[in-house]
């Protein structure tokens, strides 16, 4: 799978709980998850687990402190193709 289409799916993933609707027309890999796309920090665990399922990996817990951006969740699933 390219970035590209990871990039498109983790977009997908959030998107349902951005509250920042504005932010997601500018979405880029250096997008903050909770700052820019104002994801309620509890939701992450959420979207963890979607990830988890929709690339069929698994993301340790402290892999999963370090997803702050959405580059950073991408680059995480590309490692772990």
């Amino acid at each position: 799978m390219s970035e590209k289409e990871i990039f498109d799916k983790v977009v997908k993933i959030l998107t349902p709980f951005v509250r920042n609707q504005d932010a997601l027309k500018d979405i880029s890999k250096a997008t903050n998850i909770i700052t820019d796309l104002q994801v309620n920090s509890s939701r992450l665990v959420d979207i963890i687990l979607a990830m988890e399922d929709e690339f069929d990996i698994e993301i340790a817990d402290e892999e999963a402190d370090k997803v702050e951006t959405v580059g950073a969740a991408v680059e995480l699933i590309l490692g772990k193709q």
